[in-house]
């Protein structure tokens, strides 16, 4: 599990419609389809959170980055993981600290009505841990943050049940302190690999949206974005073979993500063109398995990259 927080520095944008959304978050690099762009619309409009679901590798959690960017707020992250537990996730005490605490008392030979005293100040927000969902409830510079809780599907059942329970009255209690209530609810997005399914409860209180892998237009838009100074022909051939590849029956599909790294290595490899040789020395950045490797190698390199071609040449 990782929290952190990211400062933004985009100034914030008036997102009063779909279309200023959709310009918005491609203004923070962000290629959005005019779905995903509704459905942030909606869900900042209505104060909802907001349920991303799709394949691994098809931007979900850099939504969430985009959107802390144009609203400028922090971003805090949740990683969820099996046996991700209230102390992981929301707080704990700062034992060394403590016990540093109790061995200066012990060393002054305090007396017993300052002992009593010192016990409750051990359990103060001075010895307090703030995990990410305390810290997206109780931001410490005030503002509320938007928080990132990502592949919850990850996550225990158990766990999942006190998540729609921190969701429902965006409060925690601490027994030693109380109950911390958020002064401003934070803007909540969850996502998911399909792993398992999140139960119903949980989407219910969220606006869903399926994420897909983009068209070979979007896809070659956020590799000319991502990828600075790459040549027109080679990011459309690069997006083509990634269209083919997630055509085929693999066991991990390339993922956005793959594409900008391989189209990154295509550069960096001073390519203008794909060509059979180039594909194979670099098919490591698309397919992340050998079977995969293999499969691709069967089904043809050379036609690959002939298919790929025609249209151009036609």
């Amino acid at each position: 599990m990782s929290g952190e927080t990211e400062p933004q520095g985009v100034s914030p944008l008036r997102l009063d419609s779909i279309e200023a959304v959709l310009q918005a978050l491609q203004g923070v690099g962000y290629i959005a389809d005019r779905a995903l762009a509704t459905v942030i619309f909606l869900a900042l409009r209505m104060g909802r959170p907001l349920f991303l679901e799709g394949e691994a590798g098809v931007g979900k959690t850099e939504v969430a980055k985009a959107v802390a960017a144009l609203l400028r707020r922090d971003l805090v992250r949740l990683q969820c993981y099996e046996g991700l537990d209230v102390h992981s996730a929301v707080y704990e005490w700062n034992y060394p600290r403590q016990l540093l605490r109790i061995r200066l008392l012990e060393a002054r030979g305090t007396e017993a009505s300052d002992a009593r005293a010192a016990e409750q100040q051990l359990f103060s927000r001075e010895f307090l841990v703030q995990r990410p969902l305390l810290r997206a409830i109780d931001p410490p510079g005030g503002r509320a943050p938007v928080l990132l809780v990502d592949e919850v599907d990850r996550a225990d059942e158990e766990f999942e049940a006190f998540l729609l329970e921190i969701l429902a009255e965006y409060q925690v209690t601490i027994p030693e302190i109380g109950t911390i209530r958020a002064k401003e609810p934070p803007f909540v997005i969850l996502t998911s690999n399909r792993t398992r399914e999140v139960h119903d409860a949980l989407k219910r209180r969220c606006i869903y949206h399926w994420i897909d892998f983009p068209t070979a237009e979007r896809e070659y838009r956020i590799v000319t974005a991502r990828v600075p100074g790459i040549d027109e022909r080679l990011a459309r051939e690069v997006c083509a073979v990634v269209q083919r590849l997630r055509a085929m029956d693999l066991y991990k599909l390339p993922g956005i993500a793959e594409t900008i790294d391989w189209a990154a290595a295509m550069v960096a490899l001073g390519r203008r063109e794909i060509d059979p040789e180039s594909l194979d020395q670099t098919l490591g950045c698309l397919v992340k398995y050998r079977d995969d490797l293999e499969q691709v190698r069967r089904s043809g390199l050379r036609e690959l990259v002939s298919e790929v071609k025609a249209p151009a040449a036609r």
